[in-house]
């Protein structure tokens, strides 16, 4: 099946080579372009892609208002937001997985990590940032300041030990392949655990579920590195 995107950042010189870069895969295909925000959310529900490429700083509706919007929309169930942009802070890390973003990238990445963070997005398997800001994210959603949690932590209760046992390895970043070879499963077993772990919590996607870990103490940050 081919994965359908809509790019969405003001500067047009990018996204015309975002297009060229994604066209050129036989997997995707760019489906529309937005200039900002409301043009992103009108696009989005015109088009139902599978995956937003969406900038976080643009004019007429910035991309965490915009992914907020397409998350919250029930007719794009099936649509995920990929953060690409320049201020990978923490903060704006943490408020676009609170929003509902199932990635985050910097626009420093390669080629080949955009195009495949597209892919993981799409599968529904995505990663919440590269390995040197997941310490970031994971220390400021625990934090006073990061918001309500999205799951009451009396939900967790609802999960099997290992239902639990699966959400906690994804919430440190393992890769279903990775869990199956840890836990002995098969990967399609690990992928069960995770969809009923998503189900019972009320999580949109795997980047969901790992920030209801995180707020709810199922696991616990580690220190950044030095």
């Amino acid at each position: 099946m081919t994965i359908r995107v809509l790019l969405a950042d003001d500067q047009a010189l990018l996204r015309g080579t975002f297009r060229l870069l994604i066209d050129s895969c036989d997997d995707m295909e760019v489906v529309a372009e937005a200039a900002d925000g409301h043009q992103a959310l009108e696009l989005a529900r015109a088009h139902r892609p599978d995956v937003v490429l969406m900038d976080i700083r643009m004019p007429n509706g910035d991309g965490l208002a915009a992914t907020a919007a397409i998350c919250a929309d029930p007719g794009l169930a099936g649509t995920r937001v990929l953060i690409l942009t320049m201020f990978e802070t923490e903060e704006y890390v943490a408020r676009a997985l609170r929003v509902g973003a199932s990635g985050f990238l910097g626009k420093y990445v390669t080629t080949d990590a955009l195009l495949e963070g597209i892919r993981t997005v799409a599968a529904g398997e995505a990663l919440l940032s590269p390995g040197a800001t997941r310490a970031l994210i994971t220390r400021f959603l625990t934090t006073p300041a990061s918001g309500p949690p999205l799951a009451p932590a009396e939900r967790l209760a609802d999960l099997t030990p290992r239902e639990q046992e699966v959400t906690v390895l994804a919430a440190h970043g393992e890769s279903n392949d990775r869990i199956a070879e840890k836990l002995v499963l098969s990967v399609l077993t690990v992928r069960t655990h995770i969809q009923r772990a998503m189900t019972k919590l009320g999580a949109r996607d795997r980047a969901q579920l790992v920030v209801i870990a995180y707020q709810n103490g199922l696991v616990h940050p580690e220190p950044p590195s030095l």
